[in-house]
C-alpha cells in the first residue's frame, strides 16, 4: 500500500475541519543563506557561528539552503505539497541591516516577491518577524538585555507591516522567546553565547516588551491580517514525589513556560516560590506601563511543541534539549530522561500524548484569556544520509507527525481532554532540511531532503504523506 493510498491518511483527513490550516514552517537564518547578498547585514548568529566550537563540526550557515536564490523552486515544492499556509520568517538584518535607521530596498523586495509567489501558488503567508537573527550592531549594544532593542524592534515591525500588511494573513511577532533566553543568554548554547543563568531574565522582559510594542505598531499601520505570538511550551513534571523535585519542577515551569505566557495573556509575571525568589531578582521592578504594553489583545497564540520535561534534584551531566552546557552544572537540578518513550535524532522523547495534556494545562491556566491556537511547529529529526539518489523512506517521521496531529485533534474534539481549546491549524517543522543552529547540518527535520553539497532538493516519503493528507482532506 502506498503512502498516498493509506487508509490511515484518509481517516486522519476526515477529522480535519474545512477551515483547519495545514502548513509548514521555516526560519530565514536557517534556509536563506546569502550574507551580504541583497544587502543583508550580519546578525548575532553570523558572529556566533564564526566562533570555533560554537557549531557542530564547524558547519557554516553562509549558504544554508540558498533559499534566497531558490525561493521560486521552494514555493513550487510547497504548491505541489498542497499546504494551506507557509509560516516563514522575515530576516530583520535583511530588512534593516543596522537594526536602526534606513531600510534595505533589496531585502524588502525579496519578501515582496516571496509573498506574491505564495499567493499565486494559493498559499496563505504567515510571517514571523523575529526568529532569532538579531542585527549584529544591536547585539553589540546588549541585544535583548537592553531595553532599546525592544523599541527598535517595534520600528522594524512597523515598516514590515506597512510594506506587506495588505497580503500577510497572520503575523507572529516573536518565535520562542524562551529559546532565545535559555539557550542564548542563560546557557551559552546559542547566539549570543552568554551563560548568565537566571541573570538572563532581563532578556525575557525586553523580548516581551518588544512583542507588545510590535503588536501595537502592526495595528497602528493597519495590517489586514491577524496578530499573535509563538512560544515553545512543554509540560514539566517532577522526577519523583519528593518535595524538592516538586519545588524545582515548579521553578523550571516558570522559566520554561509561565514567565513568558503569563505577562502576555494575563498582564502579570508569576510569583516564584519564596525560596526561589533570589533567582528571579534580575527581572527587577516591572512597571505597570510595561505590563500594559506587553498585555495586548491577540488574535491567536502559537504553540511549538516538541517534548515534555522532567526535573530531578541534583547536578546532572549539564545536558539540555539544545546540547550540553557547562552552565547547567551550576544548577541544583537536572533534566531527567523518559525511558518509556523512543527518541528523535536529537534525543528528544517522542511523546505525542503529552501534547493533549499541554493543551489542557494551557486552558486551565489561562481560561478565557487563551486565544485560539495554532500549533506553529511540530516535527522531528531522524538520522538520514547526506547524499541520496532515490526515494527516502522516513517512516519514523510519518509516524511522529500522524501521532502528534492525531493527538491534537483527539484532545480538542468534543469529549476530548481539551475540547474547549480552539485549534486552528498545524504546521510541520520543517519544509526542508536546514541549518539546525548549533547542531549545524547534523539534524534533518525536513519533509524534503537537501544535499548540502549540491543543494539538490529531494522529497521524502513524509512529503508525499503530507501531500496525500492535504489531498484527501479536499476530496
Amino acid at each position: 500500500m502506498t503512502v498516498q493510498d493509506s487508509v490511515a491518511v484518509q481517516a486522519l483527513a476526515a477529522r480535519l475541519s474545512p477551515d483547519f490550516q495545514l502548513g509548514v514552517a521555516s526560519a530565514a537564518f536557517q534556509i536563506e543563506g546569502g550574507l551580504s547578498a541583497g544587502g543583508r547585514g550580519p546578525s548575532g548568529w553570523d558572529a556566533f557561528a564564526e566562533k570555533p566550537g560554537s557549531i557542530l563540526d564547524g558547519h557554516s550557515p553562509a549558504v544554508a539552503c540558498d533559499h534566497y536564490n531558490r525561493a521560486p523552486e521552494d514555493v513550487e515544492l510547497m504548491r505541489a505539497l498542497g499546504i494551506d499556509s507557509y509560516r516563514f520568517s522575515i530576516s530583520w538584518p535583511r530588512i534593516q541591516p543596522e537594526g536602526t535607521g534606513s531600510f534595505n530596498k533589496e531585502g524588502l523586495d525579496f519578501y515582496d516577491r516571496l509573498i506574491d509567489q505564495l499567493l499565486e501558488a494559493g498559499i496563505s503567508p504567515m510571517a514571523t518577524l523575529y526568529h532569532w537573527d538579531t542585527p549584529l550592531p544591536l547585539e553589540h549594544r546588549g541585544g535583548w538585555l537592553t531595553r532599546s532593542t525592544a523599541e527598535h524592534f517595534a520600528e522594524y515591525c512597523a515598516k514590515a507591516g506597512q510594506r506587506f500588511g495588505d497580503r500577510v494573513a497572520q503575523w507572529v511577532t516573536l518565535n520562542e522567546p524562551v529559546s532565545v533566553t535559555l539557550n542564548g543568554y542563560a546557557l551559552g548554547l546559542h547566539a549570543p553565547g552568554h551563560d548568565l543563568l537566571f541573570n538572563a531574565l532581563p532578556s525575557v522582559h525586553h523580548q516581551l516588551l518588544g512583542h507588545g510594542l510590535a503588536v501595537q505598531a502592526l495595528r497602528a499601520v493597519g495590517v489586514a491580517g491577524s496578530v499573535g505570538v509563538t512560544n515553545l511550551h512543554s509540560p514539566v513534571r517532577p522526577a519523583s514525589r519528593s518535595l524538592t523535585d516538586q519545588l524545582l519542577a515548579k521553578v523550571f515551569d516558570l522559566v520554561l513556560n509561565r514567565v513568558y505566557a503569563d505577562p502576555i495573556l494575563l498582564g502579570s509575571y508569576p510569583k516564584p516560590p519564596l525560596v526561589a525568589r533570589p533567582w528571579f531578582r534580575s527581572l527587577g521592578r516591572i512597571t505597570d506601563a510595561d505590563l500594559r504594553d506587553i498585555h495586548q489583545p491577540l488574535d491567536f497564540y502559537g504553540l511549538n511543541y516538541y517534548y515534555p520535561v522532567k526535573v530531578a534534584t541534583g547536578r546532572g551531566s549539564g545536558e539540555s534539549p539544545a546540547g550540553t552546557a557547562d552552565a547547567m552544572l551550576k544548577m541544583p537540578f537536572h533534566l531527567a530522561d523518559f525511558p518509556e518513550y523512543g527518541t528523535t535524532g536529537f534525543g528528544w522523547p517522542v511523546a505525542p500524548d503529552h501534547l493533549g495534556v499541554l493543551l489542557r494545562e494551557l486552558k486551565d491556566r489561562y481560561g478565557a484569556a487563551l486565544p485560539p491556537l495554532y500549533i506553529t511547529e511540530s516535527g522531528a529529526s531522524f538520522p538520514e544520509p547526506d547524499h541520496v539518489s532515490g526515494p527516502i523512506a522516513d517512516e519514523a517521521r510519518i509516524s511522529y507527525l500522524a501521532a502528534h496531529l492525531g493527538h491534537a485533534l483527539d484532545a480538542t474534539a468534543p469529549g476530548g481532554i481539551a475540547e474547549d481549546v480552539e485549534l486552528l491549524g498545524y504546521y510541520v517543522w520543517t519544509l526542508m532540511d536546514n541549518f539546525e543552529w548549533a547542531a549545524g547540518y547534523s539534524q534533518r527535520f525536513g519533509l524534503v531532503h537537501v544535499d548540502f553539497d549540491t543543494l539538490q532538493r529531494t522529497p521524502k516519503d513524509s512529503y508525499y504523506w503530507y501531500q496525500a493528507l492535504s489531498r484527501a482532506r479536499r476530496a
